[in-house]
């Protein structure tokens, strides 16, 4: 997974200012080229009395776009490119504008309604998460009001697969490019009083997890030392209470194994651990 390239889309509103935060994190510490991405609806073309509606439309578009980026670049500052791009999808057009701008990574803010220090997934996130083909991003709702000083650990949500085999290695890759350490979760989700058969094939399961975790972890020994933890609750969202967070975590997650090649596709899990989660999340495409 390379990171040379981090593309941050950009409204002004607070989840602007999340996504932004993280994506200036990610660039600082990744050394990578920033790029702030504002995407505006097309103007609708009309017949007849109708273009001076359509004249005044494409000025107020226009206003809105450069007040847009001015503040963007009072936040990132000048060392980043500003771009506007139009489409009528917001997601869509980031996936578009990525893959003309080269863009490794795509990173926005929470979509609104959703509760402080969560993700909520909107339509732009949903363009993003079935179509992308670069990995997408995600900041929980209020990051950029304190964003942490580093970002501190990677924290792969791991189910032996191809698919989480082939996000191990990325992301293996991508903490020693931030110098920061790795860690594999495999999360256990059962009910709060299995019978006696669902208990014991509940301890064939985590028996199996936690030989799975290491030797995912010993495949990685050679570049860093990989911590591995087993993470049991009821639902996802108190599995992944069952351990601690760092200020600065990131979690990332494999695309479903029935979704497209190269592209990024959010399956069930992944999208209960987007909700459940208070830190970032990073979906990656699915790879052949």
């Amino acid at each position: 997974m390379k990171l040379d390239n981090v593309l941050a889309g950009f409204i002004p509103e607070p989840r602007g200012r999340d996504g932004l935060a993280l994506a200036l994190l990610l660039k600082e510490q990744a050394r990578a080229h920033l790029t702030v991405a504002y995407v505006q609806p097309p103007a609708w073309s009309a017949p007849g009395p109708a273009r001076a509606e359509q004249s005044a439309w494409r000025a107020y578009l226009k206003e809105q776009s450069e007040a847009t980026l001015t503040q963007a670049r009072e936040l990132a500052g000048p060392d980043a490119d500003y771009w506007i791009h139009t489409h009528r999808g917001s997601g869509r057009g980031l996936v578009e504008l990525a893959r003309k701008r080269g863009g490794d990574i795509v990173v926005i803010g929470s979509a609104v309604g959703g509760r402080r220090g969560r993700i909520a997934v909107g339509s732009t996130a949903d363009q993003l998460l079935h179509s992308c083909s670069v990995p997408v991003l995600l900041a929980p709702r209020g990051y950029g009001d304190k964003p942490p000083a580093a970002l501190d650990r990677l924290t792969v949500a791991y189910r032996r697969g191809p698919g989480c085999e082939a996000a191990v290695k990325d992301a293996a890759a991508s903490a020693v490019t931030l110098g920061i350490p790795l860690r594999l979760v495999t999360l256990v989700v059962h009910t709060a009083r299995p019978a006696k058969i669902e208990e014991e094939m509940l301890a064939r399961l985590r028996d199996q997890a936690a030989a799975d975790l290491r030797a995912a972890a010993q495949d990685q020994s050679g570049r860093l030392r990989v911590e591995v933890e087993l993470l049991e609750g009821r639902n996802v969202a108190q599995a992944l209470d069952a351990t601690s967070w760092l200020p600065g975590e990131m979690i990332i997650c494999a695309s479903s194994a029935t979704g497209p090649l190269r592209r990024v596709f959010l399956g069930d899990t992944s999208l209960k651990i987007v909700r459940a989660s208070t830190c970032p999340v990073m979906i990656l495409p699915r790879l052949p």
